[in-house]
This record gives structure tokens, C-alpha cells and sequence, in this order.
């Protein structure tokens, strides 16, 4: 059952990501400096190296979260769900924020990124627990 959970926190996770970042994409891409191509767009969209490691990614993550829910015995939704939010919230996005500060990338980009992060590990927290 923890794999059957883990796929579905991951891929719950990763679909949130992809709106997430439709929805934000302009300010993204400004903020981050990504390299665009002639259309605008960033120049390696059409690779499915990114999405890959977004994909496994996501699922290192939910694996990662399983088990230190498992570990600590949160099996209640409202428990996933603020778990998952404090992890993303003050262990990812610390992490994020240093590596973007020492970068000098804009702080636009910890809120985008960051945002994604907290929220995408708190969707894993809550998917988590429902089975």
C-alpha cells in the first residue's frame, strides 16, 4: 500500500506543480532568467529532461515523507496536511532561499519556488494519508 500512496502523492503532487507553474510561467521565467527561444518560451520546453527529474524528484519526496510518517506514526489527514506543510515551509524552502540568496537571484523566485515546494509537500502530506 505505501507504494500505491507514494505514486499517488507524487503524481498528485507533480499535476499541481504543472498548473502551478502554467499560471506563474511569465514571472517565472523572469524571474529565474531562463534562456528563451525565438517564441519566447523557455529553449528547452520540448526536452523531457526537466519534467523527468521533476518527476523523480516528486517521488524521492513523497518516498522521504512516507517515511518519516510512518516513523512518526501521522496517519491522519489534517496531520498529513500541516506535517507536509511544515517540511516544505521550513526545510525546503530554507534550503531554497540560501541557495537563491548566495545565487543573488531574485527574492520573486524563493516566493514562486518556494511557494511551489510548500504547497506540493503539503498535497504529498494529505494524499498520504488517505490510504
Amino acid at each position: 500500500m505505501e507504494l500505491v500512496s507514494i505514486l499517488v502523492a507524487t503524481i498528485t503532487s507533480f499535476l499541481f506543480g504543472a498548473i502551478w507553474y502554467t499560471f506563474l510561467a511569465k514571472p517565472w521565467m523572469v524571474a529565474s532568467g531562463v534562456a528563451l527561444d525565438e517564441s519566447g518560451q523557455p529553449a528547452n520546453r520540448k526536452s523531457p529532461f526537466p519534467y523527468l527529474i521533476s518527476l523523480i524528484g516528486t517521488a524521492v519526496v513523497a518516498a522521504m515523507i512516507q517515511h518519516i510518517f510512518a516513523r512518526s506514526g501521522i496517519v491522519i489527514f489534517f496531520e498529513g496536511l500541516v506535517s507536509g506543510l511544515g517540511l516544505g515551509l521550513f526545510v525546503a524552502v530554507p534550503w531554497l532561499a540560501t541557495n537563491y540568496g548566495f545565487a543573488g537571484r531574485p527574492f520573486r523566485l524563493i516566493l514562486i519556488d518556494g511557494g511551489y515546494a510548500t504547497i506540493g509537500c503539503m498535497i504529498i502530506g494529505a494524499v498520504l494519508t488517505l490510504f
